[in-house]
This record gives C-alpha cells, structure tokens and sequence, in this order.
C-alpha cells in the first residue's frame, strides 16, 4: 500500500517550544485515521503541518511526495490543490452564498463557471443541501454549515482529507450525518485525517488511531 505520509523523527514546535516531538509515523492511501488527544496536546498543529501552515523544526515530513520541512511556495500550492481541510469554525466566506462556496476549489482549479455550478450542485445534492444553495452561512445551522465544508473539501476529488474537529458543537443527529460523509469519501478512495477529542461511540468502519501525549504519537489498536 501506497505511502501517504512519511513523517521521521519529526519535531514541530510554536515559538521554538516543541508541541510534537521527534515522532515516526506513515499514514498510507486509503486509510481512515482518528487523531486524538486532550486540549493542546498537538492535534491542530499536526494537521496544520500536514498542508503546509507550519513547518518542521526538527525531523522530516513528506506529504504526497513532497518534503515539507523544504517545499517551495509553488509545490505547495500544487500539493493543496489536491487536499481538502475542514476546519472546527467552518471557514467558510461570509458574503459568498453557499453555493459559491462549494464552487471555490474548482474554480481556482481553473474550471469554467457553468461546470464548476453544475458540480457544486451535485455535491450540495449529496450532502442533503441542494434547495439551500443561494442561503449563505450565518443562515445555516452549524451541522449544515459544516456539511457545505465537507462539499467544499471534497469537490475537487482530493488524494486527502484533514479534519480539525469536525462534529465539535454538533448535536448527535448533524455529527452522525457528518461522520457518514467522511466515510462515503473513503470508500471512494480518499484518505480521512480527523482530529478529534475521541472517537464517535458508533463509528464501524475500520479506522487506525493514533493518540498524541506529552508530544508524543501512539498508535492504538
């Protein structure tokens, strides 16, 4: 199986203080990881080093075939464009109806309007918000604002998923449905990073589990 994620004795840090320390890793293609930990054990920061927000201090981090701790700002940019990131306060642009928000990643990809439209239909029809596309998010309620963030994530067919609490503050019915999509995406192929306080009581699908203490990464079986 494909290596995704190479990380070897990586070291990241904010402000010179080391958050993750040299720590060994390999997410490979496909997988279903949960990303676990108590408040600042480091969640955040691992995923933000995964798209390329923070750079390593210490160690190596290849993603996708680059090297973070070296990437240039031109492969970083070619390395996102095949990444989605659903973030905990949604990120999505307030005077952008929801629509335009989906359409976003392909049209920076360079689709023409009329087919980036009808493809963000399709994926507001998936994600049960086909009828709301011309609302925008403050008329959303948090479960159907983060749904309109998993269409934006994935529109674009990404090799790779990161998720940084994404059920947070979602009542059972809205992360249940949530965590649904996130494994429909997988099935199809795309690998899941989801960093989360636990994980859902009756998620069933195979996952791995990777548990952050003291800067350090477990994995759990």
């Amino acid at each position: 199986m494909a290596k995704l994620i190479i990380a070897k004795n990586l070291t990241l840090a904010y402000e010179d203080k080391p958050i993750i320390n040299k720590v060994n890793f390999t997410i490979n293609t496909g997988d279903f990881v949960f990303i676990t930990g108590k408040s600042g054990s480091g969640k955040t920061t691992l995923l933000k080093s995964f798209y390329g927000e923070l750079k390593p201090i210490g160690g190596s981090l290849m993603v996708g075939g680059f090297a973070l701790e070296a990437i240039k700002r031109k492969q970083l940019s070619h390395l996102r464009k095949h990444l989605g990131v659903v973030f905990q306060d949604f990120k999505l642009i307030p005077e952008w109806n929801i629509l335009k928000n989906v359409m976003l990643p392909i049209l920076i990809a360079g689709q023409d309007r009329k087919t980036s439209e009808h493809k963000a239909r399709e994926m507001l029809r998936k994600v049960n918000l086909l009828g709301l596309e011309h609302k925008y998010p403050s008329q959303l309620s948090g479960g159907e604002q983060q749904r309109a963030a998993i269409a934006r994530a994935t529109i674009h067919q990404p090799i790779l998923i990161l998720a940084d609490e994404p059920i947070s503050g979602l009542d059972e019915y809205s992360a249940e449905i949530v965590m649904n999509l996130f494994e429909k995406a997988n099935k199809a192929g795309i690998t899941i990073v989801i960093a989360s306080h636990s994980i859902p009581h009756n998620f069933s699908q195979k996952y791995r589990h990777f548990h952050i203490n003291e800067g350090k990464i477990h994995e759990l079986s």
